[in-house]
């Protein structure tokens, strides 16, 4: 479909995980023609953002989950595994990996991601649609302008595009897009601790980048090392440094003092059905009478999974509550007041992302060793208030317990200073911009992330749509948790990103395509929940071919379920008219089928192994050729 002459624009802002994902998903689904153009403004994130590029991730720094639990496509949970074992070019590959079989349940290097991605991605752009294209671009997107029903784009350092102008002379080039999806990513927090230090050479900012690799390698052997935190970055670090023979001190210090826990060697991911918990009161009650009756619900749901599922390892029973509980939070979220669900989640935050998330043994063993008593790593507990020089050109840390401040001095002190999940505190120009025009406001309940609707579409003042703008990924942390209940880490993780890249996806061509009708789709949806048996199985059918399309990688394949699916469609206004009704448009009925089919490929309630089998997608994929 055109406008004004060209082909339709989707600009996707963030080329890493949740960009890349989101672009992979547009170019299957597509029907036509449209241009997908992917924006990065750092070469090095392009495909795998901070998390997975390659220049910031050694080859000991693994995933923290199985290896089988990394598919990008939510309805093929093999795919990773197949492609490492039987596509990837293991040229120039370390002999620990080059030659590992890798499986379900066994850890996978991060670096190798961005090859995965880049794979699926020039998959999907060859095997698109008729005049569905990709193009790939460098450029920081700095500001959106609205404009009727589409947005004008500002970027700075446009390469690798047909630049078609600047805005008002400023060597910036502004972009046509008929939607902008945006995935920005994690933000970095600056934290007043640290300002005297920042550019210290004592000082890692920044230790999944090159640089912070190599001073991290650099660094004397016998050298006292503190890292700030003591989760995953912390263990991240403290591993490259016990693995490449490191025999000083290693200070971790965070507020909580918590550490990662282990998943056993054979952990498959599992949803159990739980009751949800009884609060035991109508009215709410203050903060700390919550947090007690949940945790009193909490003792209580973990010890009845070790009763009553005994082939659960003790060391997930806590992951596997809280899986089970995010269908019951939203609601039970909705009786604490902002405020307090606030001090919730700052003061809780690291505990619940210890019991919904673990890591593999090859990540924790050798960290957890040097932690037993008399071990190499000191574990503090207490919060970091000020980091100093001292004489010798090292730093000093001064850490508040809770009875008193202690130092902690170090040759070299590690930190990434975590994320930023404020959106009035971020530093990026785009998000500056965008809250200072208020087409974007920040999440009012848990001010983490900013307003998105029930299909992240980004919102303005009043609550209202801001335009043709999308967001998935981190800006949706706060979403995630009050609609999903979805807290912790798995707020903004892989998991949280593989539903919105289909959702956005969907979303985006409901509006762009001809093809589909959405001001008519309450009509038609209420045609494909219909009772009667004919059309109740004639609906059924056209949303699981709907859900065959959408999962597909072959454009033939889908080209030839197309065929069947516009079949089912026209079967489904036969049967309506037959029994009296008045029929829906077919583009109406075609966004409905496809609305049920995106409900269903984003089903949270089972695993990705059980959804597969629930899609009729049991067979597993064959490695590409």
């Amino acid at each position: 479909m055109t406008r004004a002459g060209r082909t339709r624009r989707v600009v996707i802002v963030g080329a890493g995980l949740a960009g890349t994902a989101t672009a992979i998903r547009i170019l299957r689904f597509a029907r036509e023609p449209l241009q997908v153009v992917l924006l990065e403004r750092r070469a090095e994130y392009r495909g795998a953002g901070v998390a997975y590029h390659r220049a910031g991730n050694h080859w000991h720094h693994v995933f923290n989950i199985q290896a089988g639990r990394m598919s990008m496509f939510r309805e093929d949970v093999d795919d990773f595994v197949l492609w490492a074992n039987h596509e990837a070019d293991r040229t120039g590959w370390p002999a620990e990996w080059r030659d590992t079989e890798f499986t379900e349940s066994g850890p996978a290097p991060r670096r190798i991601y961005p090859d995965y991605l880049a794979s699926r991605l020039a998959e999907a752009a060859r095997e698109a649609s008729t005049g569905v294209t990709l193009t790939e671009a460098g450029g920081e997107v700095v500001d959106l302008d609205v404009v009727g029903d589409h947005v004008h784009v500002v970027i700075d350092g446009l390469d690798g595009f047909p630049a078609p102008g600047n805005a008002g002379g400023s060597g910036r080039t502004v972009l046509e897009a008929d939607h902008v999806v945006l995935a920005t990513g994690l933000e970095r927090k600056r934290p007043a601790f640290a300002a005297r230090v920042m550019d210290h050479p004592a000082l890692v900012r920044h230790p999944y980048s090159e640089a912070g690799i190599a001073r991290i390698l650099d660094v004397r052997r016998d050298a006292v090392v503190a890292i700030v935190g003591t989760l995953l970055s912390a263990y991240d670090s403290a591993a490259l440094l016990l693995r490449r023979g490191h025999t000083g001190t290693i200070h971790m210090i965070s507020r909580s003092g918590l550490t990662l826990r282990t998943y056993p060697p054979d952990h498959r991911h599992q949803v159990l059905r739980l009751p949800p918990p009884r609060l035991h009161r109508d009215a709410y009650e203050g903060l700390d009478e919550f947090v007690r009756c949940l945790t009193e619900e909490w003792e209580r749901a973990c010890a009845a999974v070790a009763r009553e599922y005994p082939d659960v390892p003790p060391e997930v029973i806590t992951e596997r509550v809280a899986k089970s509980w995010e269908p019951y939070m939203p609601r039970i979220l909705r009786r604490v007041p902002s405020a307090d669900l606030r001090a919730l989640l700052d003061g809780y935050g690291s505990l619940l992302a210890v019991l919904r998330v673990g890591a593999v043994a090859y990540t924790t063993e050798v960290v957890d060793a040097a932690m037993a008593a008399g071990g190499q790593i000191i574990i503090t507990t207490g919060r970091i208030v000020d980091i100093g020089e001292t004489e010798a050109g090292g730093l000093v840390l001064s850490v508040a317990g809770r009875l008193s401040t202690r130092t902690v001095e170090a040759d070299l002190v590690i930190s990434n200073f975590g994320r930023e999940s404020d959106y009035e505190r971020v530093e990026s120009a785009l998000w500056a911009s965008l809250l200072r025009k208020g087409l974007a406001l920040p999440h009012g309940r848990t001010g983490r992330g900013v307003e998105v609707d029930e299909r992240g579409v980004l919102l303005g003042r009043d609550g209202v749509p801001s335009g043709p703008i999308s967001v998935v990924g981190g800006p949706r942390e706060g979403d995630e948790i009050v609609r999903y209940g979805r807290t912790g880490a798995f707020a903004f993780n892989l998991a949280a990103i593989k539903n919105h890249s289909v959702q956005v996806a969907a979303t985006v061509l409901h509006r762009l395509e001809s093809c589909y009708d959405e001001r008519a789709g309450d009509d038609a949806v209420t045609l494909t929940g219909a009772t009667d048996r004919e059309g109740g199985e004639a609906a059924g059918r056209a949303v699981m071919l709907d859900v065959r399309r959408m999962a597909t990688r072959r454009r033939a394949d889908r080209q030839a379920l197309e065929g069947h699916l516009e079949q089912s469609i026209q079967r489904i206004r036969e049967i309506t008219t037959r029994n009296g009704g008045t029929p829906a448009t077919t583009p109406a009925l075609r966004f409905a089928v496809n609305a049920a089919a995106t409900v269903k490929m984003t089903d949270l309630s089972v695993t990705p192994r059980d959804l597969r089998s629930l899609l009729g997608l049991a067979e597993p994929a064959e490695p590409a050729t």
